[in-house]
């Protein structure tokens, strides 16, 4: 099969053959039709996270099921199915009260075990259990669902992780209430999640919050009732004058420093700050000690606090409904062979989304 491969730091993937072995007992090989790129791999292209090279990213995957271990009754081959990057061991302390999200046991082959890839004969890393960056993917079941027959997979690619990222950290982590005020930082694929998840909850006024000028457009598109640019307008400032006093909860969907102390920043007394971002390691954030008085709160999300098993297809009734908007989150489908330059593109804020189909 073909993968793209990762070999260090600030160096280009490369798309090669890459072997891929056959499923143990307990896996599934599935062939991937579509792959999200996500802002979370490149930060590992970029350094800001370390993981082994050689290696294959991606973790935003749908497909089709090929293969099935003999201890497999989940699955069978023809069905449709999401990956997600929060496989599970199902016997931890978080697994056993409901908090599957935060598994410390992903469920991965044993050492002594033959490597599940391999290039020019060398083992390569499977980055977060699955490796989505190539034409399949062999996992643990607790790390797809299946899903409908009828549901785009392209389409549902995004639901792997950016949407349940986003959407979870609005209805699971931070739980909003309807009526409430939201602000949201980074109106790519998560924050669009988010700004949806907000709609879909009952939110009254959702301010998005970006640099370019298509993302706010594609953000009141999907449902921000007001956009700031925050190139040439202060956020802050303007939202605390829009609320008269701020949100009552905010979302950080990019990753950086700046915006997250801007997230807490904008909050009335009693609102909730919630980072979903990946703020590069070493950095911190720095808050207003006394803002604290005032019962501010500031919060992680992993993976939109998800179980998603049961999340990914309420998301696709929501998507099938209408109530849920995926098609306009796509910027580009490409090949696998442009996934360099979607990374370009990415940084650059050209896109909101592409999504590689194969």
């Amino acid at each position: 099969m073909k993968g793209a491969i990762f070999h260090g730091p600030r160096e280009p993937l490369t798309v090669e053959g890459v072997e891929i072995d056959r499923p143990l007992e307990d896996e599934v090989l599935v062939r991937v039709v579509a792959s999200g790129v996500c802002h979370s791999d490149l930060h590992y292209v970029d350094g800001y996270y370390e993981v082994g090279a050689p290696s294959i990213l991606g973790h935003e995957a749908a497909g089709i099921v090929e293969e099935v271990g003999s201890r497999v009754d989940e699955f069978r081959p023809g069905d449709h199915v999401i990956a997600c990057p929060s496989a599970f061991c199902g016997r931890c302390d978080y697994c056993l009260t409901g908090r599957t999200h935060l598994c410390p046991s992903r469920p991965a082959r044993s050492a002594e075990a033959p490597a599940r890839l391999r290039w020019h004969g060398q083992p390569v890393g499977q980055f977060l259990n699955l490796s989505a960056y190539a034409e399949q993917i062999l996992v643990h079941p607790n790390a797809i669902v299946k899903v409908r027959d009828d549901l785009p997979l392209d389409r549902g690619a995004l639901i792997g992780c950016g949407v349940t990222a986003g959407m979870g950290a609005v209805l699971n982590t931070a739980r909003i209430e309807p009526g409430s005020t939201v602000a949201v930082f980074g109106c790519g694929g998560v924050g669009l999640s988010a700004i949806q998840g907000a709609r879909i909850a009952g939110a009254r006024m959702i301010v998005a919050v970006d640099v370019h000028e298509h993302k706010l457009a594609t953000a009141c598109e999907l449902g921000a009732t007001h956009a700031v640019n925050a190139g040439t307008v202060d956020p802050v400032e303007y939202i605390v004058a829009l609320t008269n006093g701020g949100v009552e909860y905010a979302f950080e969907a990019i990753g950086l420093k700046t915006a997250a102390e801007q997230c807490f920043a904008c909050l009335r007394s009693g609102g909730t700050a919630t980072v979903i971002g990946m703020i590069p390691v070493g950095q911190k954030v720095e808050l207003e000690g006394s803002s604290f008085l005032s019962e501010k709160k500031i919060q992680g999300s992993m993976m939109g606090s998800n179980r998603f098993k049961v999340d990914m297809p309420k998301y696709i009734d929501f998507y099938t409904q209408g109530r849920l908007r995926l098609d306009e989150m796509i910027t580009k489908r490409i090949q696998l062979e442009d996934i360099n330059e979607a990374f370009r593109a990415m940084k650059a804020g050209e896109v909101s989304r592409s999504v590689i189909v194969f």
